[in-house]
């Protein structure tokens, strides 16, 4: 069910994102604008499920781009905007000042929750994954079957399965065995909060900044590689 978060139509906001760019004003920046007067949590668009926000407390910014996108073909440039749908690389910077501006309080917040809770927790669990299978070639074995819940463990002191079934059980989720995208980023923001609530602060820390060194890196490959 769609979820209206506040009173502007998102007819209105598409509308008036299309005439700041028509009169000339930088399409990333009026997108994120728009972002901030976003109505929805969730929508049913063009036979495909939008989940905006996630748990509640996520903004899921790119989503919401490729939404805009959807809408504004003719006034997008096409290289721009696959480099910040498939590689997040935005047209032009901004400092973290400049972001909050234009997406104001509630809405930076909400990215700031998705860039650590989604992107960072998922870089962790990459990075983590890479150094069980170092120790593993240090040791001379092969086991792939085991390197995610060896990353769970050491991560969350239970494995994948173990964590999955506890965050279904208190989301009230059906079983199956599949699940979907947006459950899937729900379920990585869980065990964030989970990780945050289990673990001591200097971990946290350090897990954090590990995250944040293992990004910049992948951000540098792709800017090369878009460059």
């Amino acid at each position: 069910m769609t979820e209206v978060l506040s009173g502007q139509p998102p007819e209105l906001v598409i509308a008036r994102l299309r005439a700041a760019i028509e009169n000339g004003q930088a399409w990333y920046p009026a997108m994120l604008e728009a972002a901030a007067a976003w109505p929805l949590e969730s929508e049913e668009y063009a036979g495909r499920h939008y989940q905006y926000l996630i748990g509640g407390e996520a903004l899921d910014l790119i989503l919401l781009f490729e939404r805009f996108s959807r809408e504004l073909e003719d006034l997008i440039p096409a290289q721009e905007r696959d480099n910040l749908l498939f590689r997040g690389i935005a047209p032009q910077e901004l400092t973290s000042d400049e972001l909050l501006a234009f997406l104001g309080e509630v809405r930076y917040r909400q990215y700031l929750n998705y860039f650590y809770g989604i992107t960072v927790e998922e870089a962790l669990l990459v990075v983590t994954q890479s150094e069980v299978r170092k120790e593993h070639r240090s040791l001379g074995v092969r086991r792939e079957g085991t390197v995610i819940d060896e990353a769970f463990v050491q991560l969350y002191e239970r494995t994948h399965d173990e964590m999955l079934d506890q965050f279904r059980r208190e989301k009230r989720y059906s079983k199956t065995s599949t699940i979907k995208i947006h459950q899937l980023k729900e379920f990585t923001y869980w065990l964030f909060k989970y990780r945050l609530l289990h673990s001591e602060k200097a971990r946290v820390a350090s897990d954090t900044n590990k995250s944040l060194n293992y990004l910049k890196k992948y951000a540098r490959r792709l800017q090369q590689k878009s460059g």
